[in-house]
């Protein structure tokens, strides 16, 4: 074989690979659109816990040490519930962020309220060993991780938005 027609078909064949890997991609994107409207066509009607559910969800990670961010925070959480409406909202605090949850910090009020609000907070177990914190240390009603990032990785794959300011 000449090395013009070794070249043909090589060519050919890499054209037939990404041929068949782009229906093959293809085919990826379109099961979960297949699966819910399988889903969807399989039930009869919603629950009421469903109907009550928040449409969005969003996470946001905080891990500074700084009580300027942690109010940008608390002023995101608000645009997003007002812009929104009912948006499921949860807070991970990692690292030097979890100042942000403890009870003596310039920004426990507005935890506070906007927990009253709704919004779920979760502070880091690794990071309070670490900095030998207890829940006595803690803004009461808040939530605890045993790692903050692996609970971050959990809600992203129930469905949460990350937003890290």
């Amino acid at each position: 074989m000449n090395r013009h027609a070794h070249r043909l078909m090589h060519i050919h064949a890499h054209r037939r690979f990404f041929a068949a890997l782009g229906l093959l991609l293809g085919l990826f994107a379109l099961a979960p659109a297949a699966n819910a409207a399988s889903t969807s066509a399989s039930t009869s009607a919603p629950k009421p816990a469903a109907k009550a559910a928040a449409k969005h969800r969003v996470v946001f990670q905080v891990n500074e040490d700084d009580s300027r961010k942690w109010n940008t925070v608390l002023a995101n959480i608000n645009n997003v519930q007002e812009e929104l409406g009912r948006v499921e909202i949860t807070v991970v605090a990692i690292g030097p962020g979890l100042g942000m949850l403890k009870a003596d910090a310039l920004t426990a009020n507005g935890v506070q309220d906007a927990m009253a609000a709704g919004v779920r907070f979760v502070a880091c177990g690794n990071t309070m060993k670490s900095l030998h914190l207890t829940k006595d240390d803690m803004i009461d009603g808040i939530d605890y991780a045993r790692a903050g990032y692996v609970e971050i990785m959990r809600l992203q794959k129930l469905g949460h938005a990350y937003l890290r300011p």
